[in-house]
């Protein structure tokens, strides 16, 4: 196997998932663990099948082929598709028995037909989406009854749910508080119309992982977990946050991201590394070369400023990162340090490392979700 890897924590990850749940509380409140993006990152049918293990009713997808590659490897439970199909795709939505989005009348008339061709025993559930703020999918929600009523007077659909998303729940000044209870209030009246119109709304959902964590009001019907399942906080929704309100809240990150030094090379004073010169050595030192570069997710931009755990100390990743290559000034004559030695980028502190996604994601002025799932296919996933 390519010393370059993604070794993925199974521990963690279900220590994450019980977390999760110890925040939901009401019993009946059911869990929808999203593993959409292969899973962040940690590989989507292990999530799902540990997530089922530990009882989540529903796994939340992307696309179309994330819903497939689901079915195709067993797993029968509902899963939800979050973001919007072509209407070629349609077809496969309801062949696979995913449930999708929807919130307008020409979305809705398209599934329908498409449930009539492949759905022949039953009405093929969907679930509205009523767009209360985010501004990205959903009806308004003074047209929630119309595009409801559509749904159940429809010859193939029923409505199995009413759903919406929050754009500011992971904020905690005043403003965004304001805003995402404005968010729920308005959802909770939209069902609530849907209601009076003597319409079962099905399955009412509106917290995805800050909510979940910091609204135990808004939870409703089912809540959707997100980047907490793989260790990371929702944006100021964190480990500092819970402490100050003297809450426990300890998740755990479940990817690790390492390789292992394949050279290293003596380089004088004044002597450059990689493209474009950026980086002169100022004194006599050794560079260390890691086969791991932005093909595999470790992004060029990174650096200056990244780096790298080896045998427990922190050391600088120098010069341009190369598609499949860096390096690292380890200092001259290390004896800390040698060939074959291990690397690690990220992950939680059981893994070698010193510093997890959310560090780097800091730094470089991204969010931990875009550091795990840009770790790219060619980089294998080793279940731990």
């Amino acid at each position: 196997m390519r010393c370059t890897r993604a070794v993925i924590y199974g521990d963690n990850l279900k220590h994450n998932i019980g977390v999760i749940r110890s925040f939901i509380k009401r019993p009946q409140t059911k869990l929808c663990i999203a593993v959409k993006a292969d899973g962040y990152g940690c590989g989507a049918v292990f999530t799902a099948r540990t997530a089922l293990e530990c009882g989540a009713f529903c796994l939340a997808v992307a696309t179309v082929d994330e819903g497939i590659e689901l079915r195709e490897n067993g797993i029968s439970c509902p899963i939800l598709m979050l973001s919007l199909c072509t209407k070629d795709e349609m077809e496969s939505v309801v062949k696979h028995n995913i449930t999708p989005l929807v919130f307008d009348r020409e979305y809705i008339l398209s599934f329908d037909k498409a449930a009539g061709r492949f759905n022949e025993k039953s009405k093929f559930p969907v679930h509205l989406a009523v767009d209360t703020g985010m501004g990205r999918i959903g009806c308004l929600p003074e047209d929630a009854v119309e595009a409801a009523s559509l749904i159940t007077r429809s010859t193939h659909l029923s409505l199995g749910g009413v759903c919406t998303h929050c754009s500011s729940a992971d904020g905690i000044n005043d403003e965004d508080r304001i805003y995402t209870k404005m968010q729920f209030d308005t959802f909770v009246s939209a069902v609530n119309t849907i209601k009076a119109a003597g319409i079962e709304p099905g399955i009412c959902h509106c917290a995805a992982s800050a909510v979940l964590l910091d609204h135990p009001e808004m939870q409703l019907d089912m809540v959707r977990s997100g980047i907490i399942t793989y260790g990371y906080y929702a944006g100021q929704i964190n480990r500092e946050y819970f402490v100050a309100k003297g809450t426990t809240c300890e998740l755990e990150p479940v990817m690790s991201l390492e390789s292992e030094i394949v050279a290293i090379r003596p380089f004088r004073a004044g002597k450059s590394v990689s493209y474009g010169r950026t980086w002169v050595a100022d004194r006599d030192t050794d560079i260390a070369v890691l086969p791991i570069g932005y093909a595999d997710g470790l992004l060029r931009h990174f650096s200056p400023g990244l780096t790298v755990a080896i045998n427990g100390k922190s050391y600088s990743v120098v010069g341009r990162i190369c598609m499949d290559q860096c390096m690292v000034d380890i200092g001259k004559n290390n004896p800390d340090v040698h060939r074959w030695d291990k690397a690690v980028f990220f992950g939680p502190k059981n893994s070698g490392a010193l510093q997890d996604a959310e560090d780097i994601a800091r730094r470089t002025g991204t969010i931990a979700y875009e550091i795990m799932t840009g770790i790219t296919k060619r980089v294998p996933r080793v279940i731990w």
